[in-house]
């Protein structure tokens, strides 16, 4: 049977990067509290929206909804293929559950289709690291639920690790508390983060000054790579780009690894963690 792999906009893989996979995406949405104006994950540019967050603008975000799922995965059952959506991690937004939900309510309309979800535990381009082998499973001839299985075998071997470069965003979202961020951004300490195994960005580490940080990122890639000199690595950047080659360059001297995808921290994972923020994404012993 015919079936199409489905994500989300949380997976900051560009649409042409998408297209090229031959997935389809919804978009999470997010607007800045002082207007009513609501924008899709690209629907302003990354560099521009930054820019509006270092202008101390505030940006709040929102999930997809049930009823905007249970459209899109529609428009797909009614041509006669079944659907696997790859969804956002259920530890950081309500949008896998209203996905769940959207499955659920068309299985009774469509009995002869399969709709399979699968909460990825990840965010950013770690989902999108995931989707990618999802594809290349599908591509080499397996069933939707041959790839389902894999990718909730897969998904707590794909490591996330982050930092910042403004400890007030992670203030914001409680992950730090205001004396800490006070204290880190006056002493230029930046946090170590990544996503644990119940899918939620936790601070696991500090280091001293911006190229400490990214250091301490390429030495957890030291640690826990299971193939570091050929594996896949995708690293994503808000409004950073040096830092993001940077990185990429520590990880080609160290192994001699080439990161096959740097690609920009979307607006929507960008609300929560602001421009500045760096991540590494890779396939790991354990996250």
């Amino acid at each position: 049977m015919s079936y199409v792999i489905l994500t989300d906009s949380a997976c900051d893989l560009s649409p042409e990067v998408l297209s090229s996979f031959g997935v389809a995406i919804k978009s999470l949405t997010f607007r800045f509290t002082d207007s009513d104006k609501e924008y899709s994950n690209d629907e302003m540019p990354v560099s521009e929206f930054y820019e509006q967050m270092r202008q101390k603008r505030v940006a709040r975000t929102a999930a997809v909804n049930t009823e905007i799922f249970c459209e899109f995965f529609a428009s797909y059952l009614k041509e006669g293929n079944d659907v696997l959506y790859l969804g956002f991690s259920s530890g950081l937004s309500n949008t896998y559950n209203a996905a769940r939900l959207a499955a659920e309510q068309l299985a009774a309309e469509y009995p002869e289709r399969k709709i399979l979800t699968v909460d990825t535990l990840c965010a950013s381009a770690g989902q999108g690291l995931l989707v990618k082998l999802a594809v290349d499973r599908k591509n080499a001839g397996k069933t939707i639920e041959e790839v389902a299985a894999y990718v909730a075998d897969t998904r707590l071997h794909i490591c996330h690790w982050f930092t910042v470069d403004d400890l007030d965003y992670l203030k914001r979202g409680g992950r730090v508390s205001p004396l800490v961020a006070m204290a880190g951004n006056l002493l230029g300490i930046k946090p170590v983060l990544h996503v644990d195994n119940e899918g939620h960005l936790i601070k696991v580490g500090t280091a001293r000054g911006r190229r400490g940080s990214l250091l301490s990122i390429a030495q957890k890639y030291d640690e826990l790579a299971i193939d570091p000199a050929a594996g896949t690595v995708y690293i994503s950047h808000a409004d950073c780009r040096a830092d993001a080659e940077l990185l990429a360059k520590m990880l080609k001297d160290r192994h001699g690894v080439e990161v096959e995808i740097i690609t920009d921290v979307g607006t929507v994972i960008g609300a929560h963690s602001g421009p500045g923020t760096l991540a590494l994404f890779f396939l790991g012993k354990e996250r």
